[in-house]
């Protein structure tokens, strides 16, 4: 375990490595020359692009609908109408019985508002850091002068609970005041298991769980209140099946009596605030009224499903995927049993990842995510989340082999990755 310690001011920076010894290499440089070309592709259709990315997510018709309709008054009792019923869907769907309150902005509106809201200059957190998006709350918890110390795990390899539980057993002082990290990490395509850290960190009995759920709420189980999670965020356009636009964060009661003793500066994002227009079933700014039209139709195209049903439909999606991906002979990038239900990263070898996500475009209309950061070139990821059918990951698995045929790059005969999705998808 390796520590690396940096002074600045009264704050403090720690980073604990828990990476096992058995290292990946890093990622060759991907291959030299031209990007990859194929025949000219047919033009495409106009309005036919379909998204196989983590966000933005396919919006249904009816969600588009809802979208279109006139606005009204933010301040009227159709409004407030509006905002009763999608808090009682929004508290459904978290699970919970504690407030979902909305704020017009991204997911990292949501996760920025559960640490300002919760904590204070100095306050000694971990960070939880396996990939991008564990990277950015290292960041935001650095910017408002908090004491971090970053439990790191290798880019494709989960979070190491084990590692949280040694940490929080260790702060006998008890100066640990919050455990910050990504249930989905989509940089990778890893899930962590945010229930057993959650546990360790109830345990403790004085830190929170401060919780990026941007693209597992909606896709996996994720029972705030079983869990004792005591802030969720999550955005609009992942599982929600909407527009970018609106942020959610949940809070518990640990969360709120940490409020009334949190320093750290808001105003647009101060939680009370949104907290005392909910009772009134408003909100203390204007919102984006529309979308709250939007948010009504699509929680209630969830309510209809289930959330049973939502869960195994992207399980279903994920296993579908990674089995069409290993058939084809793309090795996955995310450890074995790890993959997130919301999108799959394959680490094609000998392959420009961005060439072939480029190819797939042209030619098909379906836009797959590339790497981020030292990953583009070396990976591509393949969108489950959200408005995505059976027949979606089917059409999505048949286009990248035929491009790969294409290319003359195929390891195998064309077709064994939609057998391997449908056989899969038939299992239910």
């Amino acid at each position: 375990m390796a520590q690396e310690s940096m002074a600045r001011g009264t704050s403090f920076f720690m980073v604990v490595d828990c990476v096992p010894s058995r290292r990946r290499k890093p990622p060759a440089t991907p291959p030299s020359g031209p990007p990859l070309r194929v025949r000219d592709a047919p033009p495409p259709m106009q309005d036919k692009l379909t998204l196989m990315i983590p966000g933005p997510t396919p919006v249904p018709e009816t969600v588009l609908q809802a979208l279109g309709r006139h606005p009204i008054g933010h301040r009227s009792a159709d409004f407030q109408k509006i905002v009763k019923r999608t808090t009682e869907q929004l508290q459904w769907l978290h699970q919970t019985k504690s407030e979902v309150l909305v704020i017009t902005g991204s997911g990292t509106a949501a996760m920025e508002a559960g640490i300002v809201n919760t904590l204070s200059r100095g306050d000694r957190v971990i960070c939880g850091d396996n990939g991008k998006f564990g990277e950015r709350w290292v960041k935001v918890a650095k910017a408002y002068g908090l004491d971090v110390q970053v439990i790191k795990a290798e880019w494709g390899q989960p979070l190491d609970p084990e590692a949280f539980k040694a940490a929080l057993e260790a702060d006998t002082a008890k100066a640990i005041k919050a455990v910050i990290l990504t249930h989905s990490e989509t940089s990778t395509g890893v899930i962590n298991d945010l229930k057993t850290i959650a546990s360790f960190v109830q345990a403790h009995g004085t830190a929170l769980t401060i919780a990026d759920c941007v693209t597992s709420l909606g896709a996996t189980n994720v029972p705030m209140d079983d869990w004792g999670v005591d802030v969720i965020g999550s955005g609009s356009q992942k599982g929600y099946m909407m527009p970018p636009g609106l942020s959610f964060v949940a809070m518990g009661p640990r969360a709120w009596q940490a409020y009334e003793r949190s320093d750290l500066p808001k105003f647009y994002l101060d939680l009370g605030k949104y907290r005392k227009a909910a009772a009134d079933n408003s909100n203390p700014f204007t919102p984006a009224i529309n979308l709250y039209f939007a948010l009504e139709a699509a929680l209630g195209m969830m309510e209809k499903e289930g959330l049973e049903a939502i869960f195994a439909r992207h399980a279903r999606h994920q296993r579908a995927t990674s089995a069409a991906m290993k058939a084809i002979g793309l090795p996955l990038y995310a450890a074995e049993g790890h993959g997130s239900p919301a999108i799959t990263a394959v680490a094609p070898e000998g392959i420009d990842a961005e060439s072939l996500r480029k190819e797939v475009k042209n030619r098909f209309d379906i836009l797959l995510a590339g790497g981020q950061d030292h990953l583009k070139g070396h990976v591509f990821r393949i969108g489950h989340l959200g408005f995505v059918a059976d027949r979606d990951i089917l059409t999505a698995v048949a286009a990248i082999e035929a491009t790969l045929q294409d290319l003359g790059l195929g390891k195998v005969a064309t077709g064994a990755g939609v057998a391997a999705a449908a056989t899969e998808l038939a299992k239910g």
